[in-house]
């Protein structure tokens, strides 16, 4: 059966869940996004990864203020959706929206629900340090994230994984089992069930969550560094100037916290609470991302020299 089916998405990972549902038997009547928001020096309107997909295909899209609004749903109601997919759109659907479709509100959420509840699932599970995570489809209710689960896949989280490609992994993976749900929903053999395990929580991130405390172990600050890239970057402050440290990796050794224990013209070591990190990639403010080789051509990073946790006059 053909499903008539109302988009809410937003960002990059909202992206291959749509391009999917686009090139499956089923419907989409419209997207649902964000409105535009200003950024960069320019301030200039920039449009949702979603909704710069949903234009190349000619799509009706709606973006909101807030989704309460009663013109919105009005609109939302004269679509007539069989279904409406929700991919990490970022504002809680209402009671009203919730039950509009016979099929219910479908949430693709990148964690093995109940774990991590919230914003930024993929971040958190990198920074705790979590060796697996997954994506689940669930039938939303009026909660955050309480609904019950129609599908799970489970996925191990590798090595060198950062927020950035673990989630493009997730979203790929969600995009599948989001068709798969769809005909188990057609066929009527999936039956939801509801959340078992312990609660947890994954907060939105914000920038001052990047800061690196550096008398935390190497492998702390390793999993921070790969959890908070791309965004918001986890971040120190080295000759008065803020920089963004991207790729590390932990180095067996000793080391005062936040102090350079070692450095050569492609190397450039720093103390943790117990261990040592290896820079690999480094920005500094106003500057492109550059490898630790490139970074260290004509600076006079000495040996002894301390990376602080705040500007230092």
């Amino acid at each position: 059966m053909r499903m008539r089916i109302v988009f809410f998405g937003t960002p990059d990972f909202a992206v291959p869940p749509l391009l999917t549902l686009l090139n499956s038997e089923h419907e989409v009547l419209a997207v649902i996004t964000r409105p535009d928001k200003p950024r960069g020096r320019g301030r200039h309107l920039i449009s949702s990864p979603v909704k710069q997909e949903a234009q190349k295909v000619g799509l009706r899209i709606l973006q909101p203020v807030n989704v309460k609004e009663v013109t919105f749903i009005k609109e939302l109601k004269s679509l007539n959706p069989s279904v409406i997919i929700v991919v990490a759109y970022g504002q809680i659907l209402p009671s009203e929206i919730i039950h509009l479709p016979p099929y219910g509100c479908i949430n693709l959420h990148a964690s093995l629900l109940p774990k991590y509840r919230g914003a930024a699932p993929i971040n958190w599970a990198i920074i705790n340090e979590e060796d697996k995570t997954g994506v689940t489809t669930m039938l939303m209710d009026e909660g955050m994230d309480t609904g019950t689960v129609l599908l799970q896949v489970e996925v191990k989280i590798e090595e060198d994984d950062t927020a950035g490609s673990l989630s493009d992994k997730l979203s790929r993976i969600g995009a599948d089992i989001l068709i798969q749900t769809l005909k188990g929903l057609e066929h009527g053999n999936l039956k939801p069930m509801p959340q078992a395990g312990k609660v947890s929580y994954a907060p939105l991130l914000k920038k001052t969550d990047g800061l690196i405390i550096w008398n935390k172990t190497a492998s702390e600050l390793y999993n921070l560094i790969r959890g908070t890239n791309p965004w918001p970057g986890a971040y120190s402050f080295l000759e008065g100037g803020r920089v963004k440290i991207l790729r590390a990796e932990i180095i067996d050794g000793d080391g005062e916290s936040g102090v350079i224990s070692e450095v050569t013209k492609d190397k450039l070591l720093v103390g943790a609470g117990k261990g040592l990190i290896s820079i690999l990639e480094i920005q500094a403010e106003g500057k492109s991302a550059m490898p630790i080789n490139v970074f260290l051509q004509g600076r006079k990073i000495k040996h002894g020299m301390r990376f602080y946790e705040k500007p230092m006059d």
